[in-house]
């Protein structure tokens, strides 16, 4: 068994932490006051390769590996995870244009969201429909070459500047059949709404999108009619994605409580001199090296073209789950002044809530563990 990086993993995480120190970290509690980011970091990070990272430079991407993609999303979300939100949404709707797409859909939608020329949106919620996400009320309509679609998508990542939606509609009486169509942003009929106030991940835009009768042509079809496994096959990576988004933000909790613990005065030393301390940080570290090796584990399997759902949904799980204790202690050492905004560990607490929920809720990700135990995978 191999731990090492190869040269080319190890530039990718040395070119994204370098990135995410200069050009994102000083900037992430004001982008979070202004719940919002600069336009112009999607187009430094499109130049960087970072929006397209594991697919073909033919249709726009850096074609690297997952493990790649992995350590630069944790050094990304070390520095903000809002940045590294966006940045996973984009890759998850490029993976389903790539992975079931037709050609002339690569050609039109991956490449220009892998080059970072647009930004995509995963609109698979709905106000009814969060874990239970085959609850679908959106229907879309044939008529002729056409689709007519019409439905409300909820907590919609990307929204207020995606140029490209992916969206859910059933396309039958059967509630099962469950179709997925390329919607882009200027079709009448697609209405974006405001931004939710959120607790956390406050400068990723979410928000409420309404589709009143947009019409579609049917080659907007992803997979062809019931191709909801095209959704389902983009979840599965999507939580490698957001397991490494929970190992930065862990990292970053971790960098905080340890120079804080070395600065703070307490009973005649510091924080770092108490036992209680060094055991809280212990336990931190250890959570987050396990959180580690399971999302790279989860990436490696799936360069390698193997079974990784259950070490996907394991990793998120774990990550996820681990993130929001280590953030949690992290934020118990700053003692009160953990509470105050101006410390950036108040943010990391609020930024790190939601990720047992979003891309499958922990609940969620022991039942697909569970099922996929049962049959012996």
């Amino acid at each position: 068994m191999k731990f090492d990086f190869s040269e080319d993993q190890t530039m990718i995480r040395d070119m994204a932490r370098e990135f995410s120190a200069s050009r994102i970290a000083p900037h992430a509690l004001q982008w979070d006051r202004d719940h919002g980011l600069p336009r112009e970091l999607v187009s430094e990070m499109a130049e960087l390769g970072l929006l397209g990272m594991t697919f073909p430079e033919e249709f726009g991407g850096a074609n690297v590996d997952m493990v790649s993609y992995v350590l630069a999303v944790m050094e990304i979300s070390r520095g903000c995870s809002s940045v590294a939100v966006m940045m996973g949404v984009n890759h998850l709707v490029c993976e389903v244009v790539y992975k079931y797409g037709s050609d002339s859909q690569k050609s039109k939608y991956l490449k220009h969201l892998a080059s970072g020329k647009g930004i995509g949106a995963f609109c698979l919620s709905e106000p009814q429909a969060g874990s239970d996400a085959q609850n679908q009320k959106t229907r879309a309509t044939k008529g002729g070459n056409s689709f007519k679609i019409s439905g409300k998508k909820a907590f919609i990542t990307n929204g207020k500047y995606a140029d490209v939606f992916i969206v859910t509609a059933l396309t039958s009486v059967d509630p099962k059949e469950i179709s997925v169509f390329v919607v882009e942003r200027d079709t009448e009929g697609l209405i974006i709404g405001g931004l939710e106030e959120k607790m956390g991940q406050r400068a990723s835009d979410t928000v409420e999108v309404t589709l009143d009768g947009v019409m579609v042509p049917e080659e907007n079809l992803i997979g062809g009619v019931n191709g909801f496994k095209a959704m389902l096959g983009g979840l599965n990576s999507g939580r490698i994605g957001v397991a490494a988004l929970c190992c930065g933000i862990s990292q970053s909790a971790l960098d905080l409580a340890v120079e804080y613990a070395k600065e703070r005065e307490a009973f005649g030393g510091t924080l770092a001199d108490l036992q209680a301390i060094q055991f809280k940080l212990a336990d931190m570290a250890v959570g987050l090296e396990t959180s580690r090796l399971l999302t790279l584990k989860a990436a490696y399997l799936k360069d390698e073209n193997k079974n990784f759902i259950s070490a996907a949904s394991m990793a998120k799980l774990y990550a996820s789950e681990t993130c929001n204790r280590i953030v949690s202690e992290a934020l118990q050492i700053h003692g009160g002044n953990g509470y105050i905004q101006e410390y950036l560990i108040e943010k990391l607490y609020r930024d790190a809530r939601v990720t047992t929920i979003y891309e499958g809720t922990t609940e969620i990700q022991k039942l697909v563990i569970a099922r996929q135990v049962l049959k012996g995978k």
